[in-house]
């Protein structure tokens, strides 16, 4: 018997996760890709993939779908950070009782060498950057014109790499910093006004972003923990450069979501499962 399965994808997780299932002849997987991911390329969803692009309606809209296309699972592989489909999902599922697997991939940790500053919010950032204090032991928490990366005792906080998504800009449109912000697309309004964007995809190497980081005299970098190895390689670069990081941590998952950490246990999981 085949049991339909809704992976709710965007990630490099969900990527894999479809690409495994997709010769399963026990399984028909339709792989569902937020409406700025439309259309699909070969780097947003796996080739043979049965995919749908938009948005549900909310958890109203989720329980029609389920219902109406008989889905006996759900998996949601969406970014860290997509807290408003994975309430939908954990409410949708509830309704109508389709088993709900979440994956997410660990988040980062700190090293050695290593000045993070953890945030619960975009806006707890933005506050943080605006007091003046996104530095660790050497930087007395003042702001100033950037001096060279890690000189003890400088003043940080003015000019700052930004990578939290192109929706997540808008949060720091109220300071006059200067912000590189990276993101796939362009960041919608209001942004900040002294803002340079940079339109790239990762993986990244540590020498190109030790490289970046010099290029334009980055004194503080703003990220959110996102996870996983794409992106990572700015974590390294600032630790060489001993400049402090702003890492927003990640929104609670509801508590009744079961979770796993990789592609391969939401494989197991589905296998074994008798839905």
């Amino acid at each position: 018997m085949t049991r339909r399965v809704l992976l709710l994808g965007g990630t490099a997780e969900a990527r894999r996760l479809a690409a495994a299932l997709a010769d399963r002849a026990d399984l028909d997987v339709v792989y569902s890709l937020a409406g700025r991911l439309w259309p699909p390329t070969a780097s947003t969803v796996p080739a043979g993939a049965t995919v749908r692009s938009g948005g549900f309606g909310g958890p109203d809209g989720l329980v029609e779908f389920l219902r109406e296309h008989d889905v006996a699972a759900v998996v949601d592989a969406t970014h860290p950070f997509a807290a408003r489909i994975t309430a939908a999902a954990v409410a949708a599922c509830a309704a109508t009782g389709v088993p709900l697997l979440v994956v997410r991939r660990p988040g980062w940790t700190e090293s050695d060498g290593d000045d993070w500053r953890r945030v619960p919010s975009l806006p707890a950032a933005a506050a943080l950057l605006a007091a003046g204090r996104p530095g660790g032991p050497s930087d007395p928490g003042e702001l100033g014109e950037p001096g060279e990366p890690g000189k003890p005792g400088e003043r940080r906080g003015r000019r700052v790499f930004l990578t939290v998504g192109r929706s997540g800009v808008a949060a720091f449109a109220g300071l006059d910093h200067w912000f590189l912000a990276r993101s796939v697309e362009p960041p919608p309004g209001p942004v900040p006004r002294r803002l340079r964007v940079l339109l790239d995809r990762g993986p990244f190497t540590v020498d190109a972003e030790t490289a970046l980081l010099r290029r334009h005299e980055v004194d503080t970098v703003v990220t959110k923990d996102s996870g996983g190895s794409l992106t990572a390689a700015k974590l390294v670069a600032a630790r060489r450069l001993r400049l402090p990081v702003v890492m927003v941590d990640r929104p609670p998952l509801p508590r009744q979501a079961r979770v796993v950490a990789t592609p391969s246990a939401a494989i197991s999981w589905l296998t074994s499962s008798p839905a």
